[in-house]
């Protein structure tokens, strides 16, 4: 996949009970590699991917990606390369008001943090939010998960609200 990559993100309410509304669960890691632009691989289950992302535009609103899938084997091996700090979730796709939120929960150092991202058409498409959907972090750096392995949620979690942690 290649193109204008336009989502929004939000963090998640603490006390709502999400993951039932979930219509699959991954594992997701992914590791980094010292790029201008945003260079990582992901393995996610039993597949390997190579994403290289533009800096983001519009506040962080969209910003160019070019996703190629590869081996699981090709990504261990690429994994290798990567600059320390690896980023280990669990992503659930949760359909809703015709989109699909991607929630993410984060383990290790940034355990404890869930952020929901939205894919959209163009920058101005309405969309309803569920419930559990809380502040927006669209634009946030220190919610980049590229940002996120240098400088993990445990240095920073008191500055999130509380009923985000």
């Amino acid at each position: 996949m290649s193109g204008l990559e336009i989502e929004r993100k939000f963090l998640v309410h603490k006390n709502m009970d999400w993951k039932q509304l979930a219509s699959s669960c991954s594992h997701i890691q992914q590791g980094y590699f010292t790029a201008v632009n945003t260079v990582r691989v992901r393995i996610r289950d039993d597949k390997g991917y190579l994403t290289i992302k533009g800096p983001p535009r519009n506040g962080g609103l969209s910003r160019y990606e070019f996703e190629k899938e590869i081996t699981v084997e090709e990504a261990q091996q690429l994994m290798l390369l990567c600059e320390p700090g690896v980023i280990d979730k669990h992503r659930y796709l949760i359909p809703f008001g015709g989109h699909i939120f991607e929630v993410d929960e984060f383990h290790g150092d940034n355990d404890g943090l869930v952020l929901a991202e939205v894919e959209l058409c163009n920058e101005d498409e309405l969309f309803e939010k569920p419930d559990f959907i809380g502040l927006e972090v669209t634009g946030n750096r220190y919610f980049y998960n590229s940002h996120m392995r240098r400088n993990p949620f445990k240095l920073w979690r008191d500055s999130v609200p509380e009923e985000y942690r």
